[in-house]
């Protein structure tokens, strides 16, 4: 009998580690593993393709050129927000500082996105609101423990 095989619809739990020119931005190997549905816009599209076909107890490491995993950057979601905006959605006495990331509701306040502080001055911070592997080339590895 042969193991089952990912497929685009898969229900898969697995180990993996996303990492990009500076280093991991999520590794679950020494963690709990992650169940996920093909599909589903947990995993980019590029790397779910790159899962298709793999069959249950592989290990193996994915290189993937820069900007196809997230995208490439845009400079368009590089955006100025007014600080008076700021403490109207969370706390008025925040402090930024270049690096941070910080989470903004969604219109429909129902979900939230993040952006990373770029700059600012006295009457607005600038945030990337790009992946942060957006542009980059990503290594993504991957133990696939269940396929169903």
């Amino acid at each position: 009998m042969s193991l089952p095989i990912i497929d685009e619809h898969s229900f898969v739990t697995l180990h993996y580690r996303l990492a990009g020119p500076q280093g991991d931005l999520i590794n679950t190997f020494n963690d709990k593993p992650a169940t996920l549905t093909l599909g589903s816009s947990i995993l980019s599209p590029a790397i779910e393709a790159r899962l298709l076909g793999l069959a249950e107890g592989v290990h193996t490491t994915l290189d993937i050129p820069p900007g196809e995993a997230f995208g490439p950057r845009n400079p368009d979601m590089l955006q100025w927000v007014k600080k008076s905006l700021l403490a109207e959605l969370g706390d008025p006495h925040e402090v930024y500082a270049a690096g941070d990331v910080v989470q903004f509701p969604t219109p429909d306040g129902q979900s939230q996105y993040a952006g990373t502080v770029v700059e600012q001055n006295e009457s607005a911070v600038r945030f990337d609101f790009n992946h942060p592997l957006a542009g980059q080339a990503v290594q993504f590895e991957v133990k696939v423990l269940g396929v169903m």
